[in-house]
């Protein structure tokens, strides 16, 4: 299992880091710069309403799919002809209620209109991702990680035909953005579903009621935590849109959209990680194998970078943020250094809250996210009136970190897991030098210089601790065993 997960993570991240972030920094960016800050501000709390109430699309459907199939293989036809069905049902329910929702909270006609298709966008972007819970479970990861860029390298495609050509005569706005979206994900359904279909082999899609009952009500705890999760990560920009008046609410939902950008980045190679890793860890457990190693290995090849990066991005803030945009970057730049701490947590949460959903403790995991819940909306509701943008990032860091650590203890508990102390002084003493590294680099004079050195040896020191062991990393890659 060891060499499997290595093997398709280097995959996976190799075509994520050739992809997503030239979307990110690339074309995102640019059209957040193209439209300013009000626009896109608009744009990114409509984005997250849309992926607040989601959860109605799946009703916990992936998550459960993905470990069931994963253990038993022999039912992805049954499953198949009677799920897609049921993925169409759910999206007219979820669309009524986001509709519903946007009329009670007072959103305009524009705002509807761009709503409308960002609920086409996440239909089409939950019934991507359950396909390939089918393709992940069967342990087809390379499949899988080539489908896990295709959408946006659509995107890619498409935008950039729109920004830096004169195809639409420079008349590019926001919706432009939401519809070339659109497209994109439509390509990718339809490649994704043949696929599978392939796999599978001839359905006959039908809806029967006792079977769609019966998987409703083992997915639902998946459903809750999904609902949870997205919550609290989710939610800061609608309440400051919504909470302040206008225009101020989306000109500090587009500022707070700049910072979120990089945390969403780098927070997106955690989510591949999780991905890999819930198929893997619910096959290891269904078959009595320790996860211990596994644990061990996966964390340590997520802590290490997320350590790195939260303590670049609060030294270097304002050099980054001044590379990539053009307004607004002093109040952005210190936003980034708060929601980068954060990381550290969510790093966490992709490890252990993968390894307690791929061996069903949603209980645990549902009373652990609704505390989450109710500490951001607090935090947010006390803090947003004053301190608007940096009170949702205070609220966001807070959350993040302490949802991490339960987590964190929650596995602990339940696999009787135990790191000993001279793992744990090891990550104390790489903290410590990373921060050292980090303060030291910045009077190098140039500071893309010092960040690439204190990027460098912060990697040397993790080699030299041996919290990332490169010659067993090797003898894994290398071996004939999975």
């Amino acid at each position: 299992m060891k060499r499997k997960f290595l093997t398709n993570l280097i995959l996976l991240v190799f075509l994520n880091l050739l992809i997503k972030p030239f979307w990110i920094f690339g074309i995102d960016r640019t059209v957040q710069n193209m439209v300013g800050d009000e626009s896109y501000g608009l744009y990114f709390a409509l984005f997250n309403f849309s992926m607040i109430l989601n959860i109605l699309l799946d009703v916990g459907i992936t998550n459960y799919n993905n470990c069931n199939i994963a253990k038993h293989n022999f039912l992805l036809p049954k499953h198949l002809a009677n799920i897609v069905g049921l993925k169409f049902i759910l999206a007219f329910v979820y669309a009524i209620f986001s509709l519903t929702a946007a009329f009670i909270i007072g959103y305009n006609k524009i705002q509807f209109h761009l709503l409308f298709f960002l609920i086409l966008n996440q239909f089409m972007i939950s019934l991507t991702l359950y396909l390939r819970s089918n393709i992940s479970a069967l342990h087809l990861f390379r499949t899988d990680s080539l489908l896990s860029v295709l959408d946006r390298s659509v995107m890619i495609i498409i935008c950039s035909l729109l920004l830096f050509t004169d195809i639409i005569n420079g008349n590019f706005n926001i919706r432009w953005f939401v519809y070339a979206q659109t497209i994109a994900y439509f390509i990718t359904v339809l490649i994704t579903f043949t696929i599978v279909l392939h796999k599978s082999g001839r359905i006959k899609l039908q809806i029967h009621k006792k079977f769609i009952l019966v998987f409703l009500r083992k997915s639902y705890p998946y459903a809750l935590l999904i609902l949870l999760m997205s919550l609290y990560n989710r939610i800061d920009s609608v309440m400051l849109e919504r909470m302040l008046p206008e225009p101020t609410g989306k000109e500090q939902a587009g500022i707070y959209a700049q910072a979120f950008r990089l945390l969403d980045a780098v927070a997106m190679f955690g989510a591949l990680v999780g991905g890999l890793l819930l198929p893997i860890f619910a096959r290891m457990i269904k078959q009595n194998d320790p996860v211990n190693q596994m644990v061990k290995l996966s964390f340590s090849l997520l802590i290490v970078p997320a350590i790195i990066i939260s303590v670049a991005s609060v030294l270097y803030n304002s050099e980054i943020m001044t590379l990539l945009y053009k307004s607004n970057t002093g109040q952005s730049s210190e936003l980034l250094g708060i929601l980068m701490i954060g990381f550290i947590g969510i790093a966490s949460t992709y490890i252990f809250g993968t390894l307690l959903t791929a061996n069903g403790s949603m209980k645990q995991l549902n009373i652990m996210a609704s505390c989450a819940v109710l500490l951001n909306i607090a935090l947010n509701l006390i803090l947003i009136p004053e301190y608007q943008a940096y009170g949702s990032a205070y609220a966001s860091m807070a959350t993040q970190l302490l949802a991490g650590a339960s987590q964190l203890f929650i596995a602990m508990y339940i696999f009787k897991l135990k790191p000993g102390i001279k793992y744990i002084v090891k990550i104390i003493t790489f903290v410590v030098m990373v921060i050292i590294t980090g303060i030291l680099s910045k009077n190098t004079g140039n500071w893309l210089g010092g960040l690439v050195i204190f990027g460098a040896v912060s990697l040397l020191t993790a080699f030299i601790l041996k919290l990332i062991n490169v010659k067993n990393l090797f003898e894994i890659v290398l071996s004939k065993q999975n």
